[in-house]
C-alpha cells in the first residue's frame, strides 16, 4: 500500500512539473496558427501577459499609453541568472556609454537586442511574428534558444502604434467573407482614409524618433534612452508585389555611421540570408532604405551608438491573402514566417557576436565623448525667445543630449546660421549653450549640422534639418570646446499678478507659447485685439502683433481674475497697462488696433487629403494651443451650412471640384481660405484667383537632353526632386502673416512649387530669390526653378481671403517656427 501511494505521489509530481514546463504556444493561446488571422492588439497584450505569468525567464514592463488608451508594452527575454538583475544590466550598459560613472562590467554584460514590431498599423505581419518570437525564446523545449540568452538580453516591442493596428486590423475583419479574397482590387484590399499606417493624430511614428511629437513615442523613446541596445531592428511591410528586404541599407549612408556599424549590417544580412537561400524566399538588400534622415527607427539607434536596420516585408494591402504581380498568391502565413526567421536569425548573430558588439557600443561612446564629430565643438543659441530655446531645451533632454546656459567667456567668434559667415558675439547668461565632448556627440552633429553631407542623392527622405532653422533661433558653431557655465538658466518665471484693475494687459507674440494663452482666453469668452504697429509704454517696446486685451469690450466683473488666472496656469507674462495712450506708436483706440474675432475653424478631412498633413494641423490645434477645431470631410462641404464657420483650412491633398461656387461665395461673404501646398497649387490660374505657377527656365541644351540613357532613369529623375530641401524666404512681418517673426523665415521646401507675384488684389507675403538655397539635396532643375517668385501670399476676395503655402509650415511637428506662422493665418489675417 504505502508503494502504491509513493508511487501516485512520484507520478503526480512528475505530471505538475510536465505542467510547470509547458507554456501555450500562439497557436494553442489563440486558437489558430500565426498568420490565419489578425490578431487584434488587446489579445496580444493578452498573450504577452499570460506569456509574464508562465514563465521566469521574462519581465513585463507597460511603459505608457496611446492616445486612444492602449497600452504599451516592453517584454524583457533573458536567461535565468540575468532576468534577476536587470537594472544592474541597464545601469552597466550606461556606464558603457559613460552616460552613468563608473566602471562597467564588460567581461560579464549580455548584449541588449532590441526587436521593435509594427510601427505603421497596416503593416501588422509583425506583430504575429513577435508573438512566435517570444514564445520561442521562453519554450522550455526549445535548448537553442536558451544558449543565445545566455549572452543576450533580448527586449521586444510587439507593436509600436497600437492604434494604427488595430484601425487596420478592425477594417479587416469587418470587410473579410468567409474566406479571404486574393484578388487585388477586392474590398479587403482597398484600405479606406486614412489607413492605419499612422497613429490616432495621423502621424507617422517611423518618422518621429528624434523628434517625439507623439505621445508614443515620447514614451517608447524614453524607455530606449534608459536602456541603449546594441542592436535594433524596426520591422515593417512595403507594397505587396516587393520581395523581403534586409541590411545592408542603402545609400546614402550618413557620414557619421562608422565602418563597424556599415559592416555589421552585411554580417547580419548574410545570416538572414541563409534561410532565406535555404527555403527559396525571395529577398533584396542594399536598395531603396538609405541611413541619413535621423528620425527613423533605423537611424535614430545607429546615431545612439547601435547597429540599427529596418527590415521589410511585403505585404501592405495584401489581407490574408492577395495575387501578386508574378501570379503568386502572398498570404499572411508566410509573411509572419519571414519575419520570425529574421528574428531569429538575428538573435543568433548578435548571440554569437557579443563581445564585439559590446566592445563597439562602448568604443563608439568613447570617441564620442573625447573625439566628437563635425566641425563644431560648441554650440551657442541666442536667447531670443524664451519659449523657443524652452522648447529646444526639451528636444535636446529627451534625446539625451547635454546643455546648459551662459559661458565665461563672454565674446566668441563662430559660424553664424543666419548669416552663413563667421561672425563675433557677445554671449549671454540665459544663452543656450552644447558642449560637443558628451556621450551623444554623434546625435548632437547630426542635428546640428548646418548642411548635410549626402554621398549620394538618391534618399528615401527630406535632407536637411538643422535645429536653428526648425526653431528659427540665431545660432553659432564655435570650433574650440568651451563649457556651459551652468547648468540651468537665470529667466526669472513672470510673477503672478495680484489685485490688479487693468486697462488692458499686454501679451507678447513671438513664439506657439503666445498663440496657447490667446486661445485660453478665448475659450473663457474674453476678447482680444492686436496692434497693427509697434508701440512702447511702460518702459517697453512691443512689436507689432502684439495682443491687447482691454476692459473695453469685456464688460465682466471677473474680468481681471479670469485673464491673470489664465497667464498664471500657462507661466505667461503679462504686461498690465493703466492707460490706453501711448509713449510711441498709436493709442489703443486707434484704427490700427484690430479686434480678433474668435474664429471658428474647420479642417478638411477625407478622401483626397493628406492625412499625415491634416493630422499636423489637428494636432497643433487639440495637443498645443488647446483651440476647438471642427473636421469635416471635404466630400460632405456641399451640404454642410459654410456659414458655421470663419476659417477653413485645406492642408495638402487631391480635391475634386476645388473650390466650388458655394465655398467661392464663403469666401466672398468673409471666409477665410487657408490652401497648403497642393491645395495652392490647385487654386492657380484659376478664375477669381490671381494665384499662377512660375514656368522654369527652358533647357536650351535640347540635343544632350534627347538621348537618354534607361539605366539612369532614376538618376535623370533626381534632377527635378527635392527630398526636403531649406530655403530662406523673405518674409514681409509687418503684413499680419508675418507677425512676431523676423523678416525672413526659413522653409522646409518638399517640391519645387513656385508661385508669380501677386497682382494688386494680393500681397507677397513670403518671396524668395535666386540665392535662397540653404541646405539638402535639391535636383538642378528645381534649383534653377526655385528663384524670383513667390511662397507665401494673401490675396483679398470681397469681404474674405485667401491664404497660400506653397511649403507645409507644420511638418512632422518638429518645425517648430512655422507654427506662429500658420498661427498668423488662422488668428490674424483678415480680422
Amino acid at each position: 500500500m504505502i508503494k502504491r501511494l509513493l508511487f501516485v505521489f512520484v507520478a503526480v509530481a512528475s505530471f505538475t512539473a510536465a505542467i510547470a514546463q509547458t507554456i501555450q504556444s500562439p497557436e494553442q493561446f489563440l486558437g489558430y496558427k500565426p498568420g490565419e488571422q489578425f490578431t487584434p492588439h488587446y489579445r496580444i497584450v493578452e498573450y504577452f501577459k499570460y506569456i509574464a505569468s508562465a514563465s521566469k525567464s521574462v519581465k513585463l514592463q507597460q511603459f505608457g499609453t496611446t492616445n486612444e488608451g492602449r497600452p504599451q508594452l516592453a517584454m524583457f527575454i533573458a536567461s535565468d541568472e540575468n532576468i534577476g538583475r536587470l537594472e544592474d544590466i541597464r545601469h552597466n550598459n550606461l556606464k558603457l556609454a559613460g552616460i552613468e560613472s563608473g566602471k562597467a562590467d564588460l567581461p560579464n554584460a549580455p548584449v541588449i537586442l532590441w526587436l521593435s514590431f509594427n510601427v505603421h498599423g497596416n503593416e501588422p505581419a509583425s506583430s504575429e511574428a513577435a508573438m512566435w518570437t517570444l514564445f520561442d525564446l521562453v519554450d522550455p523545449a526549445n535548448t537553442r534558444n536558451k544558449d543565445w540568452l545566455k549572452n543576450t538580453l533580448v527586449v521586444i516591442d510587439p507593436c509600436l502604434n497600437p492604434d494604427g493596428r488595430d484601425r487596420y486590423v478592425n477594417f479587416y475583419n469587418s470587410v473579410k467573407g468567409a474566406k479571404p479574397d486574393p484578388t487585388p482590387t477586392a474590398r479587403e484590399h482597398m484600405e479606406p482614409w486614412p489607413g492605419g499606417r499612422v497613429n490616432h493624430y495621423y502621424f507617422d511614428l517611423n518618422r518621429d524618433w528624434s523628434w517625439q511629437a507623439q505621445k508614443e513615442t515620447q514614451n517608447r523613446v524614453g524607455l530606449y534612452n534608459q536602456w541603449l541596445p546594441e542592436v535594433h531592428v524596426d520591422y515593417h511591410e512595403q507594397g505587396y508585389n516587393a520581395p523581403y528586404y534586409f541590411a545592408p541599407a542603402a545609400e546614402p549612408y550618413h557620414k557619421d555611421i562608422t565602418q563597424w556599424q556599415r559592416d555589421f549590417q552585411v554580417t547580419i544580412g548574410k545570416n538572414n540570408a541563409k534561410d532565406f537561400d535555404k527555403n527559396g524566399w525571395m529577398y533584396f538588400t542594399k536598395q531603396v532604405f538609405d541611413l541619413l534622415y535621423p528620425s527613423y527607427g533605423d537611424t535614430y539607434p545607429l546615431y545612439n551608438g547601435s547597429i540599427g536596420m529596418t527590415y521589410e516585408q511585403g505585404g501592405i494591402g495584401a489581407g490574408l491573402a492577395v495575387v501578386t504581380r508574378s501570379g503568386d498568391t502572398l498570404t499572411l502565413v508566410q509573411r509572419v514566417a519571414h519575419h520570425h526567421s529574421t528574428a531569429i536569425s538575428t538573435i543568433q548573430t548578435t548571440s554569437d557576436n557579443a563581445t564585439k558588439l559590446l566592445t563597439e557600443f562602448k568604443k563608439f561612446y568613447d570617441n564620442a565623448r573625447t573625439n566628437p564629430p563635425g566641425a563644431y565643438k560648441t554650440y551657442v543659441v541666442r536667447n531670443d525667445n524664451n519659449e523657443k530655446v524652452d522648447q529646444l531645451a526639451k528636444l535636446l533632454a529627451r534625446n539625451g543630449i547635454q546643455y546648459g546656459y551662459g559661458l565665461s567667456t563672454k565674446t566668441v567668434t563662430g559660424y553664424d546660421y543666419f548669416s552663413g559667415k563667421s561672425e563675433t558675439y557677445n554671449v549671454d547668461a540665459n544663452d543656450l549653450v552644447i558642449n560637443a565632448y558628451q556621450p551623444k556627440a554623434v546625435l548632437l552633429n547630426v542635428l546640428m549640422e548646418p548642411t548635410t553631407f549626402i554621398a549620394d542623392s538618391a534618399t528615401y527622405d527630406i535632407t536637411a534639418w538643422a535645429l536653428p532653422y526648425a526653431y528659427g533661433l540665431r545660432a553659432y558653431g564655435l570650433k574650440e570646446s568651451l563649457k556651459p557655465a551652468t547648468a540651468s538658466w537665470n529667466v526669472a518665471k513672470p510673477a503672478a499678478l495680484q489685485n490688479t484693475h487693468a486697462y488692458a494687459y499686454i501679451s507678447s507674440w513671438q513664439s506657439i507659447a503666445d498663440v496657447r494663452f490667446l486661445a485660453a482666453i478665448m475659450k473663457k469668452g474674453i476678447k482680444a485685439r492686436y496692434s497693427e504697429t509697434p508701440f512702447e509704454i511702460a518702459g517697453k517696446k512691443f512689436p507689432a502683433g502684439s495682443v491687447l486685451v482691454t476692459r473695453a469690450g469685456n464688460d465682466r466683473a471677473d474680468f481681471d481674475q479670469v485673464v491673470t488666472q489664465v497667464a498664471a496656469e500657462l507661466g505667461h507674462e503679462l504686461t498690465p497697462i493703466s492707460t490706453g495712450f501711448m509713449d510711441k506708436g498709436n493709442d489703443i483706440g486707434s484704427s490700427e488696433v484690430h479686434f480678433i474675432k474668435q474664429p471658428r475653424v474647420a479642417l478638411m478631412a477625407g478622401d483626397g487629403v493628406n492625412s499625415e498633413a491634416m493630422g499636423e494641423v489637428w494636432h497643433l490645434f487639440e495637443q498645443q494651443i488647446g483651440y476647438p477645431i471642427s473636421l469635416v470631410r471635404y466630400q460632405d462641404l456641399g451640404r454642410s451650412r459654410l456659414s458655421d464657420f470663419d476659417v477653413m483650412i485645406f492642408p495638402d491633398g487631391r480635391y475634386d471640384g476645388f473650390p466650388s461656387d458655394k465655398l467661392m461665395a464663403w469666401i466672398r461673404d468673409g471666409g477665410r481660405l487657408i490652401a497648403m501646398e497642393n491645395a495652392a497649387s490647385l487654386l492657380a490660374d484659376k478664375k477669381d484667383f490671381g494665384i499662377k505657377l512660375k514656368e522654369g527656365k527652358k533647357d536650351d541644351k535640347k540635343d544632350a537632353a534627347a538621348v537618354r540613357i534607361y539605366a539612369n532613369r532614376e538618376r535623370d529623375a533626381i534632377s527635378t526632386g527635392i527630398p526636403g530641401a531649406i530655403f530662406k524666404m523673405n518674409l514681409d512681418n509687418t503684413h499680419p502673416l508675418g507677425f512676431g517673426l523676423p523678416n525672413f523665415y526659413y522653409t522646409l521646401k518638399m517640391n519645387d512649387d513656385i508661385y508669380e507675384l501677386l497682382g494688386d488684389d494680393g500681397w507677397n507675403v513670403g518671396t524668395i530669390k535666386k540665392d535662397a538655397y540653404v541646405s539638402g539635396f535639391v535636383g538642378a532643375q528645381s534649383k534653377q526653378r526655385i528663384a524670383n517668385g513667390l511662397l507665401l501670399g494673401v490675396q483679398s476676395m470681397g469681404r474674405g481671403s485667401v491664404i497660400l503655402m506653397a511649403d507645409n509650415p507644420l511638418f512632422r511637428s518638429f518645425w517648430e517656427n512655422g507654427k506662429l506662422l500658420f498661427s498668423n493665418a488662422v488668428f490674424m489675417v483678415g480680422q
